[in-house]
């Protein structure tokens, strides 16, 4: 069979910067030129509407169905994918709703739960201990993932320049780990938000078992009804919580950590950034994070100076989520088989592709991940070197 004789086969060879073999109705075929790096088999053809409408998307759930078999290494396939993201095709109108789904309470509550409320159980089996599920920081070369997420959470509490008596808010929590380990080690009095029931849940018994209650606590609220609790904090965290926020909602976000905080406080803001302000993941945003936006640092650095904020120190973590992901994906191998038992062969196939392709957008710098800190307005009484 000649190469345009199938629209597939037709449509791979964009993907020509690095050489692979296509096996499709039992013919083989060679994308680029060079020794194959892997092989990509297709059991059943992908029609030329879906490829056009979305690469991603359509590649992607044939993946998930078992359409699409790998001979070879998954992260080598994605990052020779990735690095031609600028091939794929995306036909906005016709993803319009993935890619622009409504920003209101109900349906930013409804994404985040069905993410986040898989079930405590789910995490815990591939996260660390500490069940944190944002980027670590790796110090040492051999630090495991448990230290490196420690190692992170002190990391952003020593930014922070926490003295006692200091209240500290968290806006999405999680399971609760860097309020805890702010009230027991710096003294502050710790409050919490999330949108997931599990995390809230499971946030109530680890500060019951340390005996917190006076010292911590965690509402089931949605962050723009914060300034309704009429409390003012010395000091705000939001590690991994913005990308779900939406853009239309980004500069409201910053403008309830500005009601929120006393003049003088420090805001630690950690979250993924994109290269630009484009919705362009529909599988994502279909399968993993529905509402998932992913915003930019001259975005938000814009919106901080448009309020009473001012930048302190802005640091790129990329590398290190490189590596926090490798590690999930590598600890999510290990029991895939029992979650594959319990949920279903799609769906660990969705989670293969979600935190390998997440490595490799992290390795190839394709998407980012930064910790920025402001003051809000001026603050003389800082140390002038960095603290930490």
């Amino acid at each position: 069979m000649h190469l345009m004789d199938n629209f597939l086969i037709y449509y791979l060879q964009r993907f020509d910067k690095y050489c692979f073999d296509v096996v499709l109705h039992g013919k083989h075929y060679t994308i680029g030129t060079g020794e194959p790096l892997f092989r990509v088999i297709f059991h059943k053809d992908i029609p030329k509407k879906e490829l056009l409408t979305s690469t991603s998307l359509s590649l992607g759930e044939a993946f998930m169905r078992g359409d699409l078999e790998i001979e070879g290494d998954l992260f080598t396939v994605l990052e020779c994918l990735l690095e031609q993201v600028d091939q794929f095709s995306l036909d906005r109108s016709a993803v319009n709703s993935l890619l622009y789904p409504s920003e209101d309470k109900t349906t930013q509550r409804e994404e985040v739960c069905s993410h986040y409320d898989l079930g405590n159980d789910f995490y815990k089996l591939w996260l660390d201990p500490t069940l944190s599920y944002s980027c670590a920081y790796f110090k040492h070369d051999d630090d495991t993932l448990e230290e490196a997420q420690k190692n992170k959470v002190h990391y952003i509490l020593s930014k922070l320049h926490l003295e006692k008596g200091q209240s500290l808010l968290d806006i999405g929590c999680g399971w609760g780990y860097l309020l805890i380990e702010a009230a027991q080690k710096y003294g502050v009095k710790g409050y919490g938000c999330t949108l997931s029931h599990e995390q809230w849940a499971m946030g109530q018994e680890r500060i019951k078992a340390l005996g917190l209650e006076d010292q911590v606590h965690i509402d089931l609220l949605d962050y723009r009804d914060l300034p309704k609790k009429d409390i003012k904090f010395d000091r705000v965290v939001s590690v991994g919580m913005l990308e779900h926020v939406g853009r239309s909602q980004f500069e409201r976000y910053m403008n309830v950590v500005d009601k929120v905080m006393k003049d003088g406080g420090l805001f630690l803001l950690h979250y993924i950034d994109g290269r630009d302000e484009q919705n362009s993941n529909p599988w994502m945003r279909k399968y993993i994070f529905p509402g998932g936006t992913l915003p930019t640092i001259y975005e938000i650095v814009e919106l901080a100076y448009k309020g009473p904020f001012q930048l302190l120190d802005a640091e790129s973590l990329r590398r290190h989520y490189y590596k926090t992901l490798s590690c999930w994906y590598h600890n999510f191998q290990k029991v895939r088989a029992q979650v594959a038992a319990d949920k279903g062969e799609e769906f660990v196939r969705m989670w293969d592709l979600y935190l390998c392709g997440c490595a490799v957008a992290f390795y190839i710098g394709y998407i980012d991940v930064h910790q920025l800190l402001f003051t809000k307005g001026t603050n003389n009484d800082l140390p002038m070197t960095r603290w930490y």
